[in-house]
């Protein structure tokens, strides 16, 4: 029994633990299923119909429990905290832990297509037409999410040398200079992109390669959405700490702390 203390979930994170293992082992029963279809039958569904479902609702059912054993795997997870990372304390955080656990899923993800492109190229002779680009297509989203991620648990890049030098209430206005850069950055994104981004979402643009996803079309309205997730982040990061008191990072500490954090975390 998971006895680790709930950060969020509270008396739903033992339903929420079942509904994800029940989910999970039905998208993993209709997945199995249509591989061996595919190995075995004359008709069957390859990787080219699984991004085209119509009127193969077997494919939309099959896509629609993976989607939802992945959120509610991320909620599981995101209901815990390990000790290297921050106490979630602002209004978004709890958004941005299921988004790095939806991003953690992903990158397992990417090294299972990976692991099955080189032992069906180089042990069976049959490389796939997919695997590439189905592994840039969730990277891409793992990459966006793990930015969120990293302004949440406030790993983005900061001077600590100035910046512990300053009395608090320049701190705090820095803090304030910083938010406004970052939103003056995602409104030229969203103000630039948006008619774009529009336009390859409406026309789900294609990759144009054999398999032909529909990336562009998908990931360039998801940049523009997860920049204003990020922005909307760092709001809630500086209304959190404005109260907090002044933190001083020295060389030595920094460390130590974090080599002691990640021994106990590969423990774990």
């Amino acid at each position: 029994m998971d006895t680790r203390e709930s950060v969020w979930l509270g008396s739903l994170r033992q339903p929420v633990k079942l509904a994800a293992i029940g989910l999970t082992g039905l998208a993993l029963a209709l997945f199995t299923w249509l591989v061996l279809n595919r190995i075995f039958a004359a008709e069957s569904i390859g990787m080219h119909e699984m991004i085209r479902p119509e009127g193969r609702p077997i494919v939309t059912i099959t896509l629609l429990a993976i989607a939802g054993a992945i959120l509610l795997v991320s909620l599981y997870l995101s209901d815990t905290r390990e000790s290297i990372e921050h106490e979630p304390s602002g209004f978004f955080d709890v958004f941005s832990l299921i988004c790095s656990r939806i991003a953690m899923i992903m990158t397992v993800l990417v090294v299972i297509v990976m692991f099955y492109e080189v032992v069906s190229r180089y042990v069976f002779s049959r490389p796939t037409l997919w695997a590439n680009e189905l592994s840039l297509w969730i990277a891409a989203f793992v990459f966006l999410l793990a930015g969120q991620y990293a302004m949440q648990q406030r790993s983005h890049i900061r001077i600590y040398v100035i910046y512990d030098m300053m009395p608090r209430w320049m701190q705090k206005t820095s803090d304030v200079i910083s938010l406004l850069l970052i939103w003056f950055f995602t409104f030229a994104m969203v103000w630039g992109g948006y008619d774009d981004a529009m336009r390859r979402f409406l026309r789900m643009e294609t990759f144009g390669t054999a398999w032909d996803p529909p990336i562009p079309g998908i990931v360039k309205p998801a940049i523009l959405i997860i920049i204003c997730l990020v922005a909307i982040q760092a709001l809630s990061n500086l209304i959190s700490d404005w109260n907090r008191a002044p933190e001083h990072h020295g060389l030595d500490d920094i460390d130590e702390v974090e080599i002691e954090n990640i021994r106990k975390a590969l423990e774990k």
